[in-house]
């Protein structure tokens, strides 16, 4: 069997950043397919995990559309609101709750009354609102901000996260009773480079989904480019992938897409220069990590990452801008790292600092 997952035409409101396709052709892939579509048939709350970039929403949907619910699919990210303002969001409030409301406005959890609420990002929620959480899974009523009067809920709720809350649970950062509560059933999205089998077919459909809006009508991959695909370790997952060869179909010719055509981060990982010599730095480095290897050390990629990001953060004074600029990553990936080891401790103090070094640069 195999599977693509894709948005509708019309998505319809969605507040999460997403991977716009997930394909279900490697032999991992296919078994949590079958997971997913078992777990998809009970009313239990879902915990799917995975990195940034690999496809948690699309196996939420997807999750929504096996169900049988006949009530709407809501996407949240937990992240994109202030701790100020998201409890109005998911559960409401009244009239008067608070300073500038001044008309009742039912949350996301009565507006999925009947379907599926998922919750992405699900470890930036504040203690102070993991509480109530709790309390509206176990009660399934809600309580809007300012009454007193409890609604009853029939909504079926996915939660997502590309952290560790079991560590975030040892740091006091994660409610342990809401993470036995949301982690009955979970579903484990692994990493793009765990699932090689699904990089080619994911790359044919994003050929059909930009190469006729740049006038390539059949585009396709030479050997070379495929092999390059195939061999590079994809930290960006699906998004990434989307970007290179959407980029990729914009400077081929002929509409063929060769190793030449693959983004520089694609070509430095996969296609170095012949004949070219690492530097002294790179030399150390390769030394070190060979040493890592031959002593089996545990966990290396998470050690030699954990290592990278902190001593970066260390070196740029703890600028988030800076630290993503000398790791060659977005912001937003840099953020994601920071959280997964414990680096961002204050969201809303945080997010502040982000945005004022991204004004000043």
């Amino acid at each position: 069997m195999e599977k693509l997952l894709t948005y509708p035409a019309a998505p319809g409101s969605s507040l999460s950043i997403r991977a716009k396709a997930l394909s279900f052709h490697d032999a991992v892939s296919l078994a949590l397919l079958e997971r997913a579509e078992r777990l998809a048939r009970t009313d239990a709350t879902v915990l799917v995990i995975g990195e940034t970039g690999t496809g948690k929403e699309l196996i939420a949907r997807h999750l929504h559309q096996q169900s049988g619910r006949t009530g709407p699919f809501l996407a949240i990210n937990c992240g994109a609101f202030s701790e100020a303002l998201i409890d109005a969001e998911l559960f409401g409030h009244e009239a008067g709750a608070y300073t500038g409301a001044t008309q009742a406005r039912a949350g996301w959890f009565e507006a999925a009354n009947g379907g599926t609420l998922f919750l992405d990002e699900m470890g930036d929620l504040p203690l102070a609102l993991q509480v109530k959480l709790l309390r509206v899974l176990q009660e399934r009523q809600v309580t809007r901000l300012g009454s007193r009067r409890s609604i009853p809920l029939d909504v079926r709720l996915v939660a997502a996260t590309n952290i560790d809350l079991r560590k975030a649970v040892d740091a006091h950062r994660f409610r342990a009773d809401l993470y036995f509560r949301i982690s009955v059933a979970t579903v484990e999205l692994p990493p793009l480079r765990q699932r090689r089998g699904d990089i080619l077919p994911l790359a044919q459909h994003f050929i059909g989904v930009y190469g006729p809006r740049l006038g390539l009508t059949d585009a396709t991959i030479d050997a070379g480019a495929a092999q390059a695909l195939l061999g590079y370790a994809w930290p960006g997952n699906i998004r990434e992938l989307e970007n290179v060869v959407h980029c990729a179909l914009i400077v081929c010719c002929d509409g063929v897409i060769r190793l030449g055509d693959l983004s520089t981060v694609a070509n430095a990982a996969v296609a170095p220069t012949p004949g070219r010599q690492p530097d002294a730095s790179q030399s150390a480095l390769v030394a070190a990590l060979r040493t890592l290897l031959e002593t089996g050390a545990p966990n290396l990629h998470q050690i030699v990452e954990e290592s990278l990001v902190r001593e970066a953060y260390r070196h740029c004074r703890d600028n988030q801008v800076k630290s993503a600029r000398a790791l060659g990553v977005t912001r937003n990936t840099l953020r994601t790292l920071l959280k997964r080891y414990g680096l961002l401790t204050d969201p809303l103090r945080d997010s502040a600092i982000a945005w004022a070094e991204e004004a000043t640069g």
